[in-house]
């Protein structure tokens, strides 16, 4: 029994593998990889002398140690809460949000994910390249690939970039009124190891191009990361502390909210999360304090503001159909164009629903399907995003008497 259940989990951590992200994400490495390998073996033969010995070691090094980390953040994983968690304290509950769908209370820094389905521990994002999501046991070795990743694509866009340099400049005669290019061979090497020719250099020229695109991307991705491990927040936990400004400023109190895990230090902010262990700070559960902060300040915060979202709710009834598509090709071109750009769902809207919008942007609004009569089956709440076009506002809602861009920008 013990056996069967250790090989369905097995099978299912291997099912993240079949996803566009991963796909996507490892075919990249590859083709940098092997383009590079092939490429530093025409350019900078290994054998010969120390400096190539280097490069080539120095190369799939970078290649182990991104598919490393990549693997060790997909498969090790963020780290879940317990199905039913609840704090040893029963008076503690009412400072922590439930959870319907895991039929628990959300542990400190803890929030749900919708593609995962379960509560994830100090949640930072769902990343769609490693098709899981990215938090408290797995922050460190993706922050890590995010850093090695373009020092990788840097070196292999050096390496694609000197071996086209070296293969067309052995290539190129010069005549009186023309310049040939000869492809097929080389003047100085008649028999290369590795032939270069037109359709190596084209798979050389998408490689570097591969590399840095990767470069930029995730260099950018790695320096967002890094600003917020320094403050020991997350991506989720930065919003939270804007929306409590906005939320204070908005009702004009007197209370000051103090992000309680930020312990004064970057250096302590980033032991939490890298040590010489491997493994951060802590069991997920409970977190190191900012001194003379309450433990559940933020999500004291988190409650505020999930009341305060209700009371700037609107009620809208829906005016026309709406299938859930994407990209919806019958409600005009600017609903087409201004689709947002999340995995969050989209609802499927039939006329005469009633839907409670939290938030929106110009085109689309989100928010949940209330039901007059029977919930669903399953009782989870449907929600998601729909085009603004299709539903109009109840009379009846009494946040009324505030537009609708002054709500959209809450």
């Amino acid at each position: 029994m013990l056996v069967s259940f250790i090989s369905f989990e097995t099978l299912r951590e291997l099912k993240r593998l079949f996803h566009w992200g991963p796909i996507i994400a490892l075919g990249v490495i590859i083709i940098c990889s092997i383009m590079a390998i092939l490429d530093s073996i025409l350019w900078y033969w290994p054998l010969d002398t120390l400096g190539g010995s280097l490069n080539f070691l120095t190369l799939v090094n970078w290649t182990v140690m991104i598919l490393y980390n990549y693997f060790n953040a997909m498969f090790i994983g963020p780290g879940l809460v317990p199905r039913g968690w609840k704090p040893e304290r029963t008076q503690e509950c009412a400072y922590l949000q439930y959870c319907k769908v895991c039929e628990g209370y959300k542990a400190p820094r803890s929030h749900h994910c919708r593609k995962c389905n379960r509560c994830v521990m100090k949640m930072d994002h769902h990343c769609p390249w490693i098709n899981n999501c990215c938090g408290h046991w797995n922050h460190s070795s993706f922050t890590l690939f995010l850093l090695l990743a373009p020092l990788g694509c840097i070196h292999a866009a050096y390496i694609f970039i000197m071996t086209m340099y070296t293969q067309l400049y052995n290539r190129i005669s010069f005549g009186w009124n023309s310049v040939k290019i000869d492809m097929s061979m080389s003047l100085q090497d008649p028999t290369p190891i590795v032939p270069f020719g037109i359709a190596a250099f084209a798979v050389t020229l998408f490689a570097l191009g591969l590399a840095l695109g990767t470069t930029i991307a995730v260099g950018m991705l790695f320096f967002i990361q890094m600003k917020v491990i320094l403050r020991n927040k997350t991506s989720i936990e930065s919003w939270i502390e804007e929306k409590a400004k906005d939320r204070i400023q908005y009702y004009q109190t007197d209370e000051t909210f103090i992000f309680p895990y930020d312990l004064g230090s970057k250096w302590k902010n980033f032991r939490q999360v890298f040590t010489w262990a491997g493994s951060p700070e802590g069991d997920g559960i409970e977190w190191k304090l900012r001194e003379g902060c309450h433990p559940f300040t933020l999500t004291i915060e988190q409650l505020k503001q999930k009341a305060d979202k209700r009371v700037r709710s609107v009620h809208y009834r829906a005016v026309e159909e709406y299938s859930g598509a994407c990209c919806p090709l019958t409600k005009g071109f600017r609903t087409l164009f201004s689709t947002p750009c999340t995995e969050e769902p989209r609802m499927k809207l039939h006329k005469g629903d009633l839907v409670l919008a939290t938030r929106g942007l110009k085109h689309w609004l989100y928010g949940d399907k209330l039901f007059e009569g029977e919930l669903p089956e399953d009782g989870i709440r449907v929600r998601g995003w729909f085009p603004r076009r299709c539903v109009v506002k109840c009379v009846s809602d009494s946040g009324s008497d505030q537009s609708d861009d002054e709500k959209k920008t809450r």
